[in-house]
């Protein structure tokens, strides 16, 4: 019983002490003049540097949706979009309102990126591990969500993957692999 009268009056000095404020609410804002904002913080440019600006855009990753195909979904990103910063994107998974509406991601979550970058319209992604444990439904699935979010990126003439360094033949849904696959063979998986 002791213990109980203790407990309720620390909740009850906790929620006294909580409706107090140290800090005078004011009714209406009060105007700082641009002049006294120290820190540059109003300044279009990152503070300590020569100018440089970052900037964001939308770019589309593909995630499988509730039908069990692949449909795009927005991310924001810094501009110019670089390949890897999609793929790490991609990577995180759906956004959690995502995955209220049943949408999912087929590739594993413990998958680690050691590069991407696109030359010549070809991406090129280098993981720490294969695909190759997925159940085969779900390896085609993550396959095409890099083919498809890579060619968003510049990836035009396809996708190269390469697991340690080493270049890999991916399945497609022709049932041929390849070794440079493209954005054609995984239209049979978009969601229409």
């Amino acid at each position: 019983m002791r213990r109980l009268q203790i407990l309720l009056l620390v909740a009850l000095g906790a929620l006294v002490l909580s409706s107090c404020t140290l800090v005078s609410p004011n009714a209406t804002p009060v105007h700082i003049a641009k002049s006294r904002v120290g820190l540059e913080l109003l300044s279009p440019t990152i503070p300590g540097t020569n100018g440089a600006r970052v900037r964001f855009n939308t770019q589309p990753v593909y995630i499988v949706d509730a039908t069990g195909l692949l449909a795009p979904s927005s991310r924001i990103v810094p501009t110019p979009a670089a390949l890897s910063t999609v793929i790490q994107q991609l990577l995180l998974g759906p956004l959690a309102i995502e995955r209220l509406v049943g949408e999912s991601s087929a590739l594993p979550e413990n998958l680690v990126l050691v590069s991407a970058f696109v030359r010549r319209q070809v991406g090129y992604l280098d993981f720490a591990t294969s695909l190759r444990s997925l159940p085969r439904a779900e390896e085609m699935l993550a396959i095409g969500q890099l083919v498809l979010t890579a060619y968003d990126v510049g990836a035009t003439k396809g996708v190269v993957v390469k697991v340690a360094g080493v270049v890999q033949a991916l399945p497609t849904p022709s049932g041929k692999p390849q070794t440079l696959v493209t954005q054609q063979d995984f239209q049979s998986l978009l969601h229409s």
